[in-house]
């Protein structure tokens, strides 16, 4: 079956929730499976190295993870207005994939958690796309048809879903972030199948 890759890094688990509900959306489209992967922290010392399996939550991903998907959602927590450095590290080993063109046309979004509501979300949501336009990806927000972007006072965005975790980086998602987070999966999905199928993208 088609997938989805949701791809993630987090530290405090935010992020990994809005996976796992961006996950959720993509799966109510019939044809159409989420794929939650994340990538081990970045290591000051040059000899560490992590397990190949992580203790707990989703495999680590590998660039068959990327090649192989219908889409992709791509999570970070907010670093200073940018994406975490594992994610970065990751992204930055994918320069097979952008050789080959193994990603071009395929859609793709973002998402990320900060710990003020103003804290670089929508910098770092713009930060995220950049590896994405270079791999020739469809790069897909949200609409204003979901309306939650109107009336939210937590996270939410039109270039993708985000979450206010508060300073002690302990808030859970409320329902306008778990609603956006699966919207985005949704719209990933629905255009990937439609994509598949030779239509039109909504």
């Amino acid at each position: 079956m088609a997938y989805i890759l949701v791809l993630y890094y987090s530290r405090h688990g935010a992020t990994a929730d809005m996976a796992r509900q961006v996950a959720r959306g993509v799966g109510e489209v019939a044809g159409m499976e989420a794929r939650l992967r994340t990538v081990p922290a970045v290591s000051t010392v040059c000899e560490a190295t992590a397990d190949s399996v992580p203790p707990s939550g989703a495999p680590y991903a590998e660039l068959d993870d990327l090649r192989h998907c219908a889409g992709l959602a791509l999570g970070s927590p907010t670093r200073f207005g940018n994406m975490a450095a594992p994610l970065k590290y990751f992204l930055d080993g994918t320069s097979p994939l952008w050789l080959s063109g193994a990603l071009a046309g395929k859609p793709a979004g973002v998402f990320t958690s900060t710990s003020s509501l103003h804290g670089g979300q929508e910098a770092t949501l713009l930060s995220m796309m950049l590896p994405l336009l270079h791999q020739g990806m469809l790069v897909m927000g949200l609409p204003y048809a979901e309306t939650d972007l109107l009336h939210t006072t937590s996270g939410g965005t039109p270039y993708g879903p985000s979450h206010l975790a508060g300073t002690g980086s302990d808030r859970p998602l409320d329902e306008t972030e778990r609603r956006l987070c699966q919207a985005l999966g949704r719209r990933l999905a629905q255009t990937a199948a439609a994509l598949a199928a030779g239509r039109s993208h909504p």
